[in-house]
């Protein structure tokens, strides 16, 4: 048995009976999934159960017990309890925006007959619970449906109520039915519950929608600016490529130049200039190098016919100065 529960007395405008504490037993499941509903093909498959005269074995999971018990005494026409764990009904619930209906079964009770038979099961009920409301029933001396029962203490069976998850590990009783009653009575009760908090989760399924489309709308606008951003990139690096390409053909198209340079001490050094570089770049060669005697004040000289070159001919090409195949400059000092 699990620890004492507490019960929590809550109002809200007069919708909320109380709040209850789930306890731990219940709790933990919420991580589970749904796997023996998958196991089975769904929430609810009728023909999976024996037939009313074969006996329930005890290898069934305590929801389906119940489920085929109930069926065995009243038949396969009642609401569509689903068989599965409690939290996981609030979960379900949850994701559809609806209220729980919460079945307590006590088999034993003189009014559960009469009213399983005439009332839960009775067409009108069946279908305003299946089209309004998920649910969910238990046998209040076994299994989770005694960790409810001991949890809601319900006064008299049968026992029906309305429930909500909320937050944390509580749960929100909005309505509670005990004792007997007409499919007529139910109905009242339950349209009226429904009525009082149809609002309040319409409002949340409003928000939860604004939420998404917000999120869509956000995804849209992030994907328009990566898209944008990966086409700027993209056309940036073909101008690049096409800059490049158109380069490497002028390079192609140039004619070399032969430049030999003779220096006062007689070294010599040879270079390969394009015909469109220009005179101050044999210069700027030239004080690379570093070569001693050889300061800042000189000029290239050609001959036959003799050529100086200074200051005033560093801006022309060397095609223009006709060094293009070759030619031999001497330096001479100032």
């Amino acid at each position: 048995m699990s620890r004492p529960l507490d019960i929590l007395e809550a109002s809200c405008a007069g919708l909320v009976r109380r709040m209850v504490r789930l306890p731990q037993t219940i709790s933990r499941a919420v991580d589970q999934g749904l796997d023996l509903m998958r196991d089975v093909g769904g929430p609810r498959n009728h023909h999976q159960f024996p037939p009313p005269n074969v006996p329930v074995h005890n290898t069934f999971q305590p929801e389906w017990g119940f489920l085929a018990s109930f069926e065995q005494q009243y038949g396969l026409v009642h609401p569509f309890f689903y068989a599965c764990r409690f939290v996981e009904v609030l979960k379900m619930a949850q994701d559809e925006q609806k209220l729980v209906f919460l079945y307590l079964h006590s088999p034993n009770h003189p009014f559960t007959p009469p009213f399983c038979k005439n009332t839960l099961c009775s067409e009108v009920v069946v279908q305003f619970l299946d089209a309004n409301f998920v649910s969910w029933g238990g046998a209040a001396d076994r299994d989770e449906g005694l960790h409810m029962a001991t949890m809601l203490r319900p006064a008299s069976f049968p026992f029906c109520a309305v429930v909500v998850p909320h937050s944390g590990d509580s749960l929100a009783v909005v309505q509670q039915m005990e004792g007997p009653m007409t499919p007529e009575e139910l109905l009242e009760i339950l349209q009226t519950t429904l009525e009082e908090q149809g609002p309040s989760l319409g409002n949340k399924r409003a928000k939860e929608i604004e939420k998404r489309r917000t999120d869509i709308r956000l995804r849209q606008e992030q994907d328009a600016a990566y898209s944008t951003s990966l086409l700027a990139d993209q056309e940036e690096e073909s101008q690049l490529v096409r800059k490049k390409k158109h380069q490497d053909n002028a390079n192609a198209k140039a004619q070399n130049a032969q430049i030999l340079i003779r220096f006062p001490n007689g070294e010599r050094m040879e270079k390969t200039f394009l015909e469109r570089d220009k005179i101050g770049d044999i210069f700027k060669f030239v004080d690379s190098l570093g070569t001693s005697g050889v300061g800042s004040n000189y000029k290239l000289v050609s001959s036959f016919p003799r050529k100086v070159y200074g200051v005033d001919q560093m801006e022309m090409t060397l095609k223009d100065a006709g060094f293009y195949p070759k030619i031999t400059l001497f330096i001479e000092l100032e």
